[in-house]
């Protein structure tokens, strides 16, 4: 099974310190002193988004099935292999926006020139060196991690298990019987 990024709302603090890793890991020199110094502006492919009092960092899902493959006409936008991340081929991608509009995350944007377009890679260089998306790896709470989505599923599953136990442990026991249950 693959590995993705899996957000956990709760955590997020609204930081933006996922945007700032993710920019500078798709920069030239891979460093924030030398962006600043260079002048460069690299862009994110995670963005931070506010919805009430709750910061939520919206990413690539790099869907099993992707739209933004499918709505590719030159076959720029594509996957190596299952379970592995949808990437953009620049030298192929003539910008024409088909992804951007098949995306129902709204991650995928124009690059700056026009010429092309940026999305989530899972930080594909950062992992073939056996290191986390810089996004993950700059996340202060951990509300980012890279993990297989069952292993989120099992901790998901635990806590709910948690609350209910605890939930349950409150309700007072007075031998009376249940008025929901039937003899």
């Amino acid at each position: 099974m693959a590995k993705r990024v899996i957000v956990n709302i709760e955590k997020c603090m609204g930081c933006h310190s996922c945007e700032i890793a993710c920019a500078v890991a798709h920069s030239s020199s891979k460093e924030l002193e030398s962006v600043m110094r260079a002048g460069e502006k690299p862009r994110y492919r995670i963005n931070v988004e506010a919805y009430g009092i709750k910061a939520v960092p919206v990413n690539c899902q790099h869907c099993e099935e992707p739209a933004c493959v499918a709505a590719c006409p030159t076959g720029a936008v594509h996957r190596k292999a299952k379970g592995e991340p949808v990437l953009v081929d620049t030298e192929r991608c003539i910008g024409c926006s088909m992804c951007v509009m098949a995306c129902p995350f709204g991650v995928i944007t124009l690059s700056s020139d026009g010429k092309g377009v940026l999305k989530c890679d899972q930080c594909i260089e950062r992992l073939a060196k056996g290191m986390e998306p810089a996004c993950v790896a700059a996340c202060p709470t951990k509300a980012l991690q890279y993990i297989e989505e069952e292993e989120a599923n099992r901790a998901k599953r635990r806590k709910t298990a948690e609350r209910m136990a605890a939930a349950q442990a409150t309700v007072p026991t007075s031998g009376a019987p249940d008025p929901g249950v039937k003899d």
